[in-house]
């Protein structure tokens, strides 16, 4: 690839032609640095850890290299792209951002949150999901009585780490790690990286 510019487009970045019609449809005209340094990386299956303020497209960033790879024919109850958000407001703000990106390739994304009657969640879990957005509690409360497996997670994103320390989730996130046997490709973005992040 060539060396990538504030002239990048999103077409540069070798996505799919649905994200690059869904970005433009959305009125977004060009990578932020964020997104120029984070997705030819991704789309390749690399490992990341990204820093950018908030407001700086650090879900675009993300979500567009896992829906590059998106299997719409998948239709498991075990979601292959798994992301993790510290609070419920954030995990419906990202989970309606990876939907409007994802929906020429016919994604199901599914917001995991406590706070809602989990029998809705289950019941969308039984029609199918490709990627779930989810605050860790709810998460794993899911996994224990069985209604989610996440050992088929292709894609694990840790977003707003550094909140998710400050909110007490450091246990929870390395049992979801290791629930998804350490074979998922994993993201991790924050506004700071402090040493315990």
């Amino acid at each position: 690839m060539d060396e990538l510019t504030e002239n990048t487009t999103f077409a540069d970045l070798a996505l799919r032609p649905e994200l690059v019609e869904a970005l433009s449809s959305l009125g977004y005209e060009e990578p932020t640095p964020i997104q120029r340094e984070s997705i030819p990386p991704l789309i390749a299956g690399q490992d990341l850890l990204g820093q950018a303020a908030t407001g700086t497209g650090k879900t675009a960033a993300f979500a567009l290299p896992m829906l590059q790879h998106l299997d719409a024919e998948n239709r498991s109850k075990n979601p292959t792209g798994l992301i993790l958000v510290p609070t419920r407001e954030l995990a419906m703000q990202v989970s309606e951002a990876v939907h409007k990106y994802g929906r020429a390739l016919g994604a199901r994304v599914l917001p995991i949150y406590g706070g809602q009657p989990i029998g809705r969640q289950i019941d969308a879990l039984s029609r199918g999901t490709h990627v779930v957005v989810a605050t860790p509690g709810r998460l794993l409360d899911l996994q224990k009585s069985g209604q989610i497996r996440l050992d088929k997670v292709q894609y694990l994103v840790v977003d707003e780490a550094d909140r998710m320390l400050d909110l007490g989730f450091a246990e929870d996130l390395a049992e979801v790690h290791a629930l998804t046997k350490d074979r998922a490709q994993t993201m991790m973005f924050s506004a700071t990286f402090a040493p315990r992040v």
